[in-house]
């Protein structure tokens, strides 16, 4: 089989054309770099070829961080916060000037449904750059006068200045997004960046180099470099010396590699990492809402959602509708591919994820769990049978200890367990290393407001769930984080405040 060689990603192969090639993106380039291995993209849908992946060297990570430190002392470095504004609006515009292309990739590297993607994945891409462009110019520091023994006084201002280059490293479950929640507020602030994708859903991130090029985007600024963990990209870039900071999202221990990385030189880190989030179910709940709202928490995205939720504490007196409800929600659900639209459940990321998902399901059958639905692998059609397809999965009557009910599976499945009293279900929710999130569902306002203060959570949503203004503050307690992203919270990581003492 040939491969044809591109300029840039082309999302959507012709057909006898070969696979096609996603390069680094490198001081302004697409670029093949100097490392001489790829690595294959494949569609969780039907385990099709979509491209092969040039793998990055160190010499190329290194190539991508030079660069970078040249734009934030050049052209880049120079601009006004207006000028950079600019610029940054345009790459919004040019997001969504060409949605359909990044709509196309986006599908191809996840498998989730169009109908998601269309709503969520892409406008949130584009919209982070906007947000954090006009947040900024709008950002106050402080002032203070003080007095000096010789009474004339002295004035003390603050500045917020970049941080420098910025390694982000970015998941695989909202790959245009979650780099843009980042990227956005990084560039904004006058930083630069090497991004390096996940090797799942290298495709958009790539793919924006060229819309930062039509925005008029400096070269250096924007990098990105492909490849994996340990001994590839993601090593070469948290190891790099003239890396100021560096940002991730993925799962806990993942980020306590990259910690350790950091540690070296003293670079700063801000980490959104994993969850095990609870729900918690009140009999005085509007039922409607709560089976809703769960659904959603529990399947969208097949279950691979960092806010999703996987326990789910129910109060004894509705707990049987509930469950009955919750049951037939998840059967009802389509698994298809994500150009149809009547699909609602796309594949899990890939084979390897499949596998780690499918060994909770047979932890869950080993430990005893009443299996309500699911439980194992769909029948598909036979064009999508080597796709990364599960069950949606709903289990009752699990240990509070078990592996299923402690640990992030990160698949479309909750355990459901019924609670007695407020005390019982705030404490059952706060029983975790994690605290990333966590769903309050009663129409009582006191007991809202009572049990909200009580999770030992970043976020608390009460009759919702993933509904969020932008300016406020995102990310975990416990092992789910260190810092904070969105508003001007978000900035705190991206900028260094600088006292300045004038002497009057």
């Amino acid at each position: 089989m040939t491969t044809t060689t591109l300029s840039r990603p082309d999302p959507a192969p012709a057909a006898g054309t070969g696979p096609k090639r996603v390069l680094h993106f490198i001081d302004g380039a697409h670029t093949a770099g100097t490392g001489e291995r790829t690595f294959e993209n494949r569609s969780p849908a039907d385990g099709a070829l979509i491209s092969t992946v040039h793998e990055a060297s160190r010499a190329d990570v290194d190539a991508a961080v030079k660069a970078a430190r040249a734009a934030l002392k050049g052209p880049w470095g120079r601009m006004t916060m207006e000028e950079r504004a600019a610029i940054l609006h345009k790459v919004a515009d040019g997001i969504t000037r060409r949605f359909d292309e990044f709509l196309a990739a986006e599908c191809l590297d996840t498998g989730k449904p169009r109908s998601l993607a269309s709503h969520i994945d892409i406008p949130r891409g584009a919209a982070n750059f906007k947000i954090f462009a006009d947040l900024v110019k709008n950002v106050a520091t402080e002032c203070f006068e003080m007095a000096t023994p010789d009474g004339k006084g002295a004035i003390n201002y603050a500045k917020r200045v970049p941080k420098g280059v910025i390694g982000v490293i970015s998941p695989w479950n909202l790959p245009l997004l979650l780099m843009t929640w980042k990227v956005g507020p990084a560039l904004a602030c006058g930083n630069t960046v090497v991004v390096k994708p996940s090797e799942e859903t290298p495709t958009t991130t790539a793919l924006l180099g060229e819309v930062m090029n039509e925005a008029g985007v400096p070269p250096g600024v924007y990098n990105v470099v492909h490849g994996f963990g340990p001994n590839s990209a993601g090593e070469f870039l948290t190891t790099h010396p003239d890396v100021d900071g560096i940002t991730f999202t993925g799962e806990t221990r993942t980020g306590e590699a990259i910690m350790k990385a950091a540690a070296t030189g003293v670079r700063a880190v801000s980490f959104e990492l994993g969850g095990k989030n609870p729900a918690l179910v009140f009999a005085d709940c509007d039922l409607d809402k709560a089976i809703e709202g769960t659904m959603r928490s529990v399947f969208a995205n097949c279950g691979q959602v960092c806010l999703g939720t996987e326990r789910v504490y129910v109060e004894r007196p509705v707990f049987d509708e509930f469950v009955r409800r919750l049951k037939a929600g998840a059967e009802g659900l389509r698994l298809g591919r994500p150009e149809d639209p009547e699909t609602s459940l796309g594949p899990l990321i890939s084979q390897e994820h499949r596998s780690k998902v499918l060994s909770y399901y047979a932890r869950a059958a080993l430990d005893g769990a009443t299996v309500v639905t699911g439980g194992g692998i769909p029948a598909m059609p036979a064009d999508l049978q080597d796709g990364a397809w599960v069950q949606p999965t709903i289990w009752t009557g699990l240990s509070d200890d078990s592996a299923v009910v402690r640990e992030e599976i990160f698949g479309p499945c909750c355990h459901v367990r019924p609670f007695d009293t407020e005390e019982e279900a705030v404490a059952l929710a706060n029983d975790t290393p994690y605290g990333l999130a966590a769903a309050v569902w009663t129409e009582n306002l006191a007991r809202a407001h009572r049990v909200a203060g009580q999770l030992e959570a970043g976020i608390v949503w009460v009759n919702s769930w993933f509904l969020r203004d932008l300016r406020t503050p995102f990310g975990g307690a416990k092992q789910s984080g260190i810092g904070r992203e969105g508003g001007v919270h978000g900035l705190e990581f991206y900028t260094e405040l600088k006292n300045v003492c004038i002497k009057l």
